[in-house]
């Protein structure tokens, strides 16, 4: 039976280049994102160049229907899922007294609600065939949240915590839960503001083709929770040697806008 891995935000980014190296590697592809024209060029493009099949469903998952209709359209073609990216998601910088709400409330449902229909539906029909693998991708603000970026961090926070706990609850059944967190990532994520921060001048962006390698040997091999890159790997465990009162303070000030 042919089985393929379900890679949400796939037309940029980490999801765009987890899909070049995973049809490199003779995988079939189900690529999930708003961009119906990128996604049929990228399903024409890698069919073509690794001879492999690849599926597209064209969904804007900051609704949850349509991540419910993702998971039915998906077993009406009787398409079987053996791996899961949960990779589409977005981010906002800025006081969250000033930001805009219904923005907001989307990222909740993009990065949290929709994140929780899929992986649930899809671990349930893993967890009948007692074989599959999910990676959620949370971020390294899971771990370090940041001002001005407090519903992102909250919404990250979130799945990092709840991945671990569902690889808890699946351990031993076949099914293996793991989660992806990078840290600044060259990606069109970043708005013209987050780019002036201090953090960004502080901590370069490390490369997507580099960030999507490490996601990608997680989600075949890996267990647990990966941060990329050493230097996130570090700034991840200052809260447990540092006060919290001086540890906001200083991602705070990472946060702003540098000076000129």
């Amino acid at each position: 039976m042919k089985e393929y891995i379900l890679i949400t935000g796939a037309s940029s980014g980490i999801g765009y280049e987890m899909a070049q190296q995973l049809a490199a590697k003779k995988y079939h592809l189900i690529l999930v994102a708003r961009s119906g024209d990128k996604l049929t060029q990228m399903q024409t493009n890698l069919s073509a160049q690794h001879g492999i099949e690849v599926r597209v469903f064209v969904k804007d998952l900051s609704d949850t229907e349509q991540a419910l209709a993702l998971y039915q359209e998906v077993k009406e073609a009787q398409l079987v899922v053996s791996h899961l990216v949960n990779n589409a998601g977005f981010g906002g910088y800025g006081h969250f007294v000033e930001t805009p709400l219904t923005r907001e409330l989307e990222m909740i449902q993009l990065n949290i609600s929709s994140l929780v229909v899929l992986t649930k539906l899809f671990a349930q029909e893993m967890l009948k065939r007692q074989n599959g693998r999910i990676m959620n991708v949370a971020s390294l603000l899971s771990f370090l949240p940041f001002p001005y970026y407090s519903v992102y961090s909250a919404t990250k926070a979130f799945v990092l915590a709840f991945s671990e706990t569902i690889a808890a609850e699946l351990k031993g059944s076949g099914v293996v839960v793991t989660t992806f967190c990078p840290g600044t990532v060259e990606t069109p994520f970043h708005t013209p503001e987050m780019r002036k921060t201090n953090a960004m001048s502080a901590n370069k962006p490390m490369s997507a083709q580099v960030v999507a390698a490490m996601g990608v040997k997680l989600l075949l091999k890996g267990k647990g929770k990966k941060l990329a890159g050493s230097m996130n790997w570090f700034l991840s465990n200052l809260p447990r040697v540092m006060p919290d009162f001086m540890m906001m303070n200083i991602k705070k000030n990472l946060a702003s806008i540098k000076d000129n």
